[in-house]
């Protein structure tokens, strides 16, 4: 851990009840994100990687261990603080678009800072620099049923980046995409990685997805067991042969 880290996570716990059974999803992860670095977290379906992603958003309490974000730590605040916090501070990026169908992508980039008490003149020039950093500027008043699966996440991208957060979190960004609108999205991530510094931690499971981080984490079984150093390369080819390594 350095002065650079932005992240910091110390062993983590974290227990769910399913049914009769105790579920161990979290067993005693740590790890550290630098400023501006994008990680990509690998694991198999019941790994822990999407559990601690909501983690690290401040969506839900770890049962032990500390997180802390820009050096604070959210574990330690109360649920208005953290939400605040994730408001201000965080950007998250779903699977699904969580887009409301009946504003226009202007509008849906624009709803959490109005939330938050932001006049629309106040944030109309931000918002609209982000529609065209993603490629939307001739789309900003299309509702998202008139938007592909792909320009839909373009504008959760944008809309994710208006409170300019110190962490962007992706879960599964891509995973109901096509190919090619797949590769539009992580090509959009590198490059608010390497252009703005933006500090990334995506979860997916797609080698293709994780080759364009900075270096990827594998968890089975609820433990960090291994680290693939990608460097942006998107060799893909290589991911996946060191995945398979560390997630027997």
């Amino acid at each position: 851990m350095s002065d650079r880290d932005l992240v910091v996570v110390e062993n983590l716990h974290k227990h769910y009840r399913l049914g009769a059974e105790d579920v161990h999803a979290l067993r005693g992860v740590g790890l550290a994100v630098r400023t501006g670095e994008f990680v990509a977290i690998m694991g198999a379906s019941g790994s822990g990687k999407s559990t601690l992603l909501h983690l690290i958003g401040g969506l839900d309490l770890p049962d032990h261990g500390s997180i802390r974000i820009a050096g604070e730590d959210l574990t330690r605040m109360s649920d208005r603080q953290r939400t605040l916090f994730r408001r201000r501070r965080i950007g998250i990026v779903f699977q699904a678009y969580n887009l409301l169908p009946t504003l226009t992508a202007y509008e849906n980039v624009c709803l959490p800072l109005m939330v938050d008490g932001q006049s629309l003149s106040e944030i109309d020039a931000r918002a609209r620099e982000l529609l065209a950093r993603v490629h939307l500027s001739h789309r900003v008043e299309h509702q998202p049923t008139a938007l592909s699966g792909g320009e839909q996440q373009r504008v959760a991208i944008a809309r994710s980046l208006l409170n300019r957060p110190d962490l962007l979190l992706a879960d599964e960004p891509t995973g109901n995409l096509d190919p090619t609108a797949a590769a539009d999205i992580w090509a959009l991530l590198r490059g608010l990685a390497d252009e703005r510094q933006t500090t990334i931690v995506m979860v997916t499971h797609e080698a293709a997805a994780a080759a364009n981080a900075d270096r990827v984490l594998v968890l089975r079984d609820g433990r960090l067991v291994g680290q693939i150093d990608t460097k942006g390369h998107c060799d893909s080819a290589l991911v996946a042969s060191r995945y398979q390594e560390l997630a027997r």
